[in-house]
């Protein structure tokens, strides 16, 4: 997927005949922006990382145990069940990480502020059942693959994913946008990696009201980073 995602950046520099373009990743897709940017600076103006992983497979437990902790101080007895159920990670089945990752979801849009609904609605010549269709089983074979399956001998992409082992030396200016109230990829999470990792230039903007996902603040601060931070650097 990191040689995929650097013949996109290859074939985009070429067709739109620039020098290099910037580079942008979120959640799941910072991990492999920062793979990218690691291997191939040349084609990068900058990485601008949002809801930034660092090592998944470690930081879930944290995630569970932030979680559980919420729902016990919320006396949230229902969100307690499914965590009771399915135990911490890690998990044999996606379905269990699915499970508390809809609690997770839950906590996190109590403590921020969600994006406008009509952010999410499906353009008319993609709103019908094959495309829908479609949808949904790729984000079930993404989810299935990154979580791990053992019933069907599937693996978890996120247990090869460690940036603090191999994610530490940018050649390239590096900007995060950290939600506050992020609990999946947290600050606790962020702010360490961010602190060890470097790059010519490097900046966190942690966003109150801001969760995993995007809303307007995320977008207000992606749009000042492009400008303010990344645009400069192009006339360079």
């Amino acid at each position: 997927m990191t040689a995929d995602g650097i013949e996109v950046a290859e074939y985009l520099i070429k067709y739109l005949d620039k020098k290099k373009v910037i580079l942008f990743g979120t959640s799941w897709g910072s991990a492999l922006a920062t793979k990218m940017a690691l291997k191939r600076p040349d084609l990068f103006y900058a990485y601008v990382g949002h809801s930034q992983m660092v090592n998944p497979s470690e930081d879930i437990i944290t995630v569970y145990k932030m979680t559980y902790k919420m729902a016990e101080e919320a006396s949230d007895q229902s969100s307690l069940e499914i965590l009771e159920a399915i135990g911490a990670p890690p998990y044999d089945e996606a379905k269990n990480l699915g499970k508390m990752i809809r609690v997770v979801k839950k906590y996190e849009a109590a403590n921020s502020t969600s994006a406008p609904e009509d952010w999410w609605k499906v353009v008319s010549e993609y709103d019908n059942e094959e495309d829908g269709k479609a949808r949904y089983e790729g984000d079930d074979y993404s989810f299935i693959n990154y979580a791990g399956h053992a019933p069907l001998g599937i693996k978890p992409m996120m247990d090869d994913i460690n940036l603090l082992e191999e994610g530490l030396e940018f050649k390239i200016p590096v900007y995060f946008i950290q939600g506050e109230a992020d609990i999946l990829t947290s600050k606790e999470f962020t702010q360490p990696y961010f602190d060890q990792l470097q790059a010519p230039e490097k900046e966190l903007f942690l966003v109150p009201g801001a969760a995993h996902g995007f809303n307007e603040s995320v977008v207000e601060t992606q749009y000042k980073i492009m400008v303010e931070k990344v645009l400069p650097l192009i006339g360079k």
